[in-house]
């Protein structure tokens, strides 16, 4: 049984920090892409960052460059996004997702999803 479970959302002021974990059992992680994706009240559903299988190599959406850093552990079968200088329009649902080898900017691509997980960003 494949399972996504997203942690590490809140509350958080303007300009700071949140790490979210993506752990995920019931298939071969190694072989997948995985990817965060986000979605605001009234939104569509959109690409944040994925990281690949087997290079590591990432991508970012242009709101996230700089500022969030995806990463994956391969020896926990768990995935992160690190949030740094949070900003009050990052406030979404955010979700990790996998697709086998490599990712994709279209939610429709993937077949895994984890609940989400709320992060809101607010003085």
């Amino acid at each position: 049984q494949v399972q996504l479970v997203e942690s590490g959302g809140g509350l958080v002021q303007p300009g700071g920090s949140l790490r979210l974990s993506c752990a995920t059992s019931g298939f071969t992680f190694n072989y997948y892409a995985i990817s965060w994706f986000r979605q605001a009240p009234g939104k569509e559903r959109e690409g944040v960052s994925c990281i690949s299988t087997s290079d590591e190599s990432t991508d970012y959406a242009g709101s996230a460059k700089g500022r969030f850093t995806i990463s994956r552990d391969k020896a926990k079968n768990t995935a992160y996004l690190q949030m740094d200088s949070l900003k009050p329009e990052d406030t979404a649902v955010y979700f990790c997702a996998a697709r086998a080898y490599s990712g994709s900017d279209d939610p429709a691509d993937y077949p895994y999803w984890g609940r989400g997980t709320q992060v809101t960003v607010s003085s």
